[in-house]
Parts: structure tokens; sequence; C-alpha cells
């Protein structure tokens, strides 16, 4: 149902951790001009754990606002509570969201079992598009291939992002599905690896920072030009590896206000991207054409320093 380069969009704070509405909408204006292929709004790279329910269906609501159909929106409406899934998806599907995303129930640790009911539930309570997204480095909760199988018949079950970088369980899961479900990568890194084995498209954080050059690459690897999919993916590679050396949406966040796109602020419990990291991620901003060689380092004093940031 979707597919190329998907952004799983920052949601932009100001220093006191307050949704900045006027970067948002910047934001959003960049990734349809620059050809994104969806827009993946209030996941986890949007800080969807510190946002309370009414800013959680705000931001949705704005986001469909702001993209006016130009771009689809997949709207992240997972919870480790099914019933406060079916919630935020319903709120999702109210908002005109095209699709919505659910993430693996964290810390409760469900059985396969549990997982499949989890899902099936939400899907039969809310008729939209739903994409599953199984994460298991953030919830200590990993939905097997088998269980992927088991939900690929729900109907309105569309998607997986599958995020732990294995490349045979990517195999797996497209193997077992038989088209009845969409692959998406939900790593960078290997999310080339995972287009050229059959998946169609890739939940993305370099896309924030690079949204064209990411979707020229998945638009060449879906068209079946491997060569030039490979080196336009090398540009991105630093990218790829120094967004992560901190929690995400750390790294990301630091990066896009070096980049003056957004404010500083990020919410506790996370912080601003620690001191001995900015050379890193600035030289892989550099590296990849991103921000320019002579280009200052952001500003900290206004409240981008590791205390700020509300609950």
């Amino acid at each position: 149902m979707f597919h190329g380069s998907m952004v799983a969009l920052v949601t932009p704070m100001a220093a006191d951790g307050s949704v900045d509405d006027a970067a948002l909408a910047r934001l959003v204006e960049r990734h349809v001009a620059c050809g994104t292929d969806a827009i993946v709004a209030v996941g986890t790279t949007g800080e969807s754990a510190t946002l309370s329910t009414e800013e959680h269906c705000a931001l949705i609501r704005r986001v469909v606002e702001l993209a006016a159909g130009r771009v689809p929106v997949i709207a992240g409406t997972g919870s480790n509570s099914t019933q406060e899934a079916i919630e935020l998806t319903r709120c999702a599907m109210e908002a005109g969201a095209d699709a919505c995303l659910l993430v693996t129930p964290y810390y409760n640790k469900p059985t396969q079992e549990g997982l499949y009911r989890h899902f099936r539930a939400i899907a039969e309570a809310v008729p939209i598009p739903q994409i599953l997204y199984n994460v298991p480095g953030r919830t200590a909760c990993d939905m097997l291939p088998e269980t992927v199988e088991r939900l690929s018949h729900v109907p309105n079950i569309v998607g997986i992002k599958e995020a732990t970088g294995d490349l045979a369980r990517t195999r797996e899961i497209i193997g077992r599905c038989q088209g009845r479900l969409d692959f998406y990568s939900g790593d960078d890194a290997t999310a080339l690896e995972s287009l050229l084995l059959g998946g169609k498209g890739v939940i993305s954080v370099t896309a924030n920072i690079l949204p064209r050059e990411m979707h020229e690459m998945c638009a060449t690897a879906l068209a079946g030009d491997e060569n030039e999919a490979r080196r336009l993916n090398a540009r991105l590679q630093p990218l790829h590896r120094d967004l992560y050396v901190e929690a995400n949406p750390i790294p990301v966040k630091w990066a896009l206000h070096a980049m003056g796109l957004i404010p500083p602020g990020i919410r506790l419990p996370l912080t601003v991207l620690s001191e001995q990291y900015h050379a890193t991620v600035r030289q892989a901003l550099v590296a990849s054409g991103a921000l320019s060689e002579s280009a200052s380092e952001p500003r900290t004093e206004a409240g981008g320093g590791p205390e700020t940031g509300n609950a």
C-alpha cells in the first residue's frame, strides 16, 4: 500500500519542551517538496512516549492538516495497553490519517499468542490500514515471523516495520507472508538490502536529514537499479551509522537543530546530545553533504543543554 522513503518525523520542540507548530509546518513542507513518500507522525522518533494523549491526537490532526493530501500520513498509535492502542488508532482514523503504525507492547512481555490477539483486536476494532512494528531492542518484546504470518491474514493489517536489521528475518517474513503484507525496514543501515530482497520501503530516521536523497535511493532500488542505489546509499552511510550514537531521536534532533531547521527542545528522560558526540554527528552531516564544513555548532545556552526538556 505504501512504498519508498517514509520519514519517521521528529516532533520539533522549543527549549521548554513545548511543541513548536511553526517548525512542524516547515518540516512537513520540506518533506513534501523533497519527495518523501509518506510521513510517519508521532512514532518513536516523534517522542510519542512523552506526549500526553491530547498532544498525541492533536499532532496527528495537525500533520494530516499540513500534509493536505499531498503525501500519505501514517500515525504512530501503538501502546502496551490494547484498549489505549484502540483509542489512539480510532483518533488517528477520525483525524484522517492514511494508516497507523503499531509497536509491539513494551514492558508487559506478552506471549506470541498475546501479540496475535492484541494486534487482531485493534485491527478488528478500527477499520484503518495498520502496520505492525517490531523493535525488540526498545520493547523487550520480539514478534516472531510465524506470528507475523498469522497476522498477515487479517485484512487491514497491510505491512510490518521490522527494526531488527536481521536480513535472514527479512527473507523469512517476506517468504512466509507471500505478498499479503508489505515489508518495511526500520533500520536505515540495512534498508537498501531489505529493498533488494523484496521490501517495499523504509521508515527512516536518516530521511529527516536528507529527504530527497533518501527518496531517490529507495526509488532507484525499487526500480531495480542496484548499482545506482548502492552509489546513492554510500553517501547516506555516515548518517545511517552516526544518528544512533545515543538513543534515537537524540542525535537526529541535534542534527536538525545544527542545520537550523528546528529548535533545540527534547523532553526528559531524553536529553540533548552529549558534547562528546557533537563532532561525530557534525562530521556525519558534513560527509553526507547535509551541512557545510564551515557551519557553526548549534547554540546551547538558550536551553539546548542536557538539563532542558520537560517530562
